[in-house]
């Protein structure tokens, strides 16, 4: 079992930054794939980023690549988003996910452990 919680939305300017967190605890978050989602009101999940259990892979989704950098801590049991040029379309609740499982290009399915989510509000 591996509980998650994210942290570090909130409201920035379009072109602003953000890093979100995602803490991890319980057995075995160092051995699994790490992965985060977002979802928009009135829109379905949507996949963001993923990253192996050793840092050594990563994936990102064609809305968000070059602008946002997946990477994780194991030793503090921690995977980080850092989102750069921030637009108006990024704003969504943003979650972060883990599975014992590396897939590249999931769906939200397809994940076993889920985060509550933490809202990020870009304006324009």
């Amino acid at each position: 079992q591996v509980q998650l919680v994210e942290s570090g939305g909130g409201l920035v300017q379009a072109g602003g930054s953000l890093r979100l967190s995602c803490a991890a605890s319980g057995r075995s978050f160092s051995g699994s794939a790490a992965y985060w989602f977002r979802q928009a009101p009135g829109k379905e999940r949507e996949f963001v980023a993923d990253i192996n259990w050793n840092g050594m892979n990563t994936f990102y989704g064609d809305s968000v690549k070059g602008r946002f950098t997946i990477s994780r801590d194991n030793a503090k049991n921690t995977v980080y988003l850092q989102m750069n040029s921030l637009k108006p379309e990024d704003t969504a609740v943003y979650y972060c996910a883990a599975d014992r499982y590396y897939i590249p290009v999931p769906m939200a399915t397809m994940i076993d452990y889920w985060g509550q989510g933490t809202q990020v509000t870009v304006s324009s």
